[in-house]
This record gives structure tokens, C-alpha cells and sequence, in this order.
């Protein structure tokens, strides 16, 4: 796959205490292999579908211990610019642009309501060799409490345009604040608003999507193996999801995107 356009989700990576726990854990759930770890690299070790790259897993570099999470890179032809632009809009550097050998150059940062995400450029790693198939990345939305923030901020960084859910439907429930965010004609990303649905203490925060074949077999895989369903399974327009909490707390969602019910919803455009 050829570098992605500045904005797209290229990457995602989990930070683990038991790294082989969760080897485990995601090789039964979503099927992925893994490949031999880095020791140049903190123990970077990828994840593999069908011998495709589409994730990683890593230890803890010593005092980076705390909550393991699943963070989503987004694709920048120039990290340092980005890094930024991120500056520059209300978003907080988490950690500067670092090139990684000759795979490229990653940086953290965090929106202006707190959701943690990194930045991208790519060299020899272009990110992921497979998405939207079983056991790959399909999507990812922002939960943020102050969507507002997070919508000023997503555009200003990235070349997004944005769109706006309209959920007056019944079945939307009526609260429902949900934006997507594109990359030319592209949707590479969904913003949520968190209701109260959510515990206070859950900071904002990426959730990402691993497509799966059967979202009910990989919820009781899941549940079996030690995971935690927080919602779900839903059927939806775009897919039969689920929302689960990986053993060592890691938030992620599964969608079989070939299990579709209800019409697509109406979506306004976002000057």
C-alpha cells in the first residue's frame, strides 16, 4: 500500500505489561500472528493478518507503566509541522517528532479535550498492508465530552472536511452528537459526543475498530479469553459492532462490516 494522504489512519499500536498475554488474547479474538520482536525497537513487535502488517504491540518503556490503550496514528508528510500545527491549535505534544530507524518519524499529542493519538510520516513503513478485512483496522471515532473543541481542532491539523450526523431518528436515540470527518471523498474518521452513558472518570479518548467475520463469535471469544463487553453487539447501517475492554483494560470494538441493517443516516455538510 502507497504512503496514505496526510490524515488518513495509517497505524495503531498498544502499550502492554504483558506483552504475551496479549499476543494471546488478540490472536484468538481477531487471528493475528506475531513476528519476531525488535529489542533495538523497546520490544516492538508487529501484529499480522494473513501475513499482512496491521497493528503492533510493545512493553513499557521502565516509568511508562499506567492504563494500556490502543493509540490510531494518523499519516503526516511532515511530522515536525504537524507536531505544530497541533501546537498551534490548542492540542498538547506528548512526545516530539522521534524518527524511528529508517521506518519513519512518530510523535503523541492530545486534542484540546484530552484524546490521546499520534502523527505518522512515513519511510520504509507505510503503515498498514491491510485494513477493513477480518482481523485489520476498519475505523476509528474521537469519544470527547467537548466536541466542540475536538471539532475546531481535527480540521485546523489535518486537510478534513467534516460532516454532520443528522440523528433525529428514533433510533438515534435523542441525544445523539456524532460528526465524520473526511479526506477528499474518503470518511477515515467519526467523532462522538460521550453522554452520560460514560463513567466520569473515562478520560476522551480513540476507539478503534478491528473488522472480524462474526461480531457475536469474536464478542464470546473475547468475553471467554478475560475481555470485558461494554456494548453491543449492535446492528447499524455500517456494520454489526461491539465495544469491548480488552484483560488489560485496553478499550477496542469489533465490526463485521458485511452485517448491515437500517438505512444510512443523512449527513449535512460542516462550513
Amino acid at each position: 500500500m502507497a504512503v496514505q494522504p496526510e490524515g488518513t489512519p495509517c497505524w495503531a499500536d498498544a502499550m502492554f505489561s504483558d506483552v504475551e498475554g496479549a499476543k494471546s488474547f488478540y490472536g484468538d479474538v481477531l487471528g493475528w500472528t506475531f513476528g519476531e520482536s525488535s529489542s533495538e525497537y523497546g520490544n516492538y513487535t508487529q501484529a499480522y493478518k494473513d501475513g499482512k502488517a496491521v497493528a503492533a504491540v510493545v512493553p513499557p518503556m521502565p516509568g511508562q507503566e499506567g492504563q494500556s490503550a490502543w493509540c490510531l496514528y494518523f499519516a503526516s508528510p511532515d511530522a515536525a509541522v504537524t507536531a505544530q500545527k497541533i501546537r498551534d491549535n490548542g492540542g498538547t505534544v506528548v512526545m516530539e517528532p522521534m524518527q524511528v530507524g529508517d521506518f519513519g518519524t512518530m510523535a503523541l499529542a492530545s486534542e484540546p479535550s484530552g484524546a490521546v493519538f499520534g502523527v505518522w510520516q512515513a519511510g520504509t513503513h507505510e503503515g498498514f498492508e491491510a485494513i477493513s478485512v477480518p482481523g485489520a483496522y476498519a475505523w476509528a471515532e474521537v469519544f470527547t465530552r467537548e466536541p466542540e473543541k475536538a471539532d475546531a481542532f481535527l480540521p485546523a491539523v489535518f486537510p478534513f472536511s467534516a460532516k454532520q450526523m443528522d440523528a433525529h431518528g428514533p433510533e438515534h436515540g435523542p441525544e445523539m452528537d456524532f460528526r465524520i470527518f473526511n479526506v477528499g471523498e474518503d470518511t477515515v474518521l467519526g467523532r462522538m459526543k460521550m453522554t452520560d452513558d460514560f463513567p466520569p472518570e473515562v478520560p476522551s479518548y480513540v476507539n478503534v475498530y478491528f473488522a472480524v467475520e462474526d461480531c457475536d463469535a469474536a464478542v464470546a471469544k473475547a468475553t471467554e479469553r478475560g475481555g470485558i463487553l461494554r456494548f453491543g453487539p449492535m446492528s447499524s447501517p455500517f456494520g454489526r459492532f461491539a465495544a469491548l475492554s480488552d484483560p488489560q483494560g485496553a478499550s477496542f470494538s469489533v465490526i463485521d462490516l458485511s452485517t448491515t441493517e437500517g438505512d444510512m443516516p443523512k449527513l449535512t455538510d460542516v462550513s
